[in-house]
């Protein structure tokens, strides 16, 4: 986390110290990160809940790989119904493939036909 935010020879500096992406002064101490965060739970990582915001209490959780994967810049979102889903999680709501819904989707057709709710 702090390499790649204040490292600019960090393989990822560009993608977070290099956008603005910042380590808040607070998370200097150890022991403050960790009464604000508390213990790393098992098999996951820390997370920026706004993608765009910097480190600190207010922007980040625990989360799990397969959370984080949901939680990325790349995402494409749907909204239907006031529910703002990510694409992924519409095709698993619905019970398609991931992958057929991405094909649908680079030959051009609209979130609503990727996922079968229009023809």
């Amino acid at each position: 986390m702090r390499n790649r935010c204040a490292s600019p020879t960090a393989n990822c500096y560009a993608r977070y110290g290099g956008r603005g992406i910042k380590v808040c002064d607070r998370w200097a101490s150890f022991a403050k990160f960790l009464a604000d965060m508390g213990p790393r739970p098992t098999r996951h990582s820390i997370e920026r809940i706004n993608t765009d915001g910097n480190y600190e209490p207010s922007n980040c959780r625990w989360a799990s790989q397969a959370e984080q994967a949901r939680n990325t810049s790349y995402n494409r979102y749907f909204e239907r119904g006031g529910l703002r889903l990510t694409m992924a999680d519409w095709a698993d709501r619905l019970g398609l493939s991931r992958s057929t819904v991405n094909v649908r989707l680079h030959r051009g057709k609209t979130e609503a036909q990727a996922l079968g709710l229009e023809p």
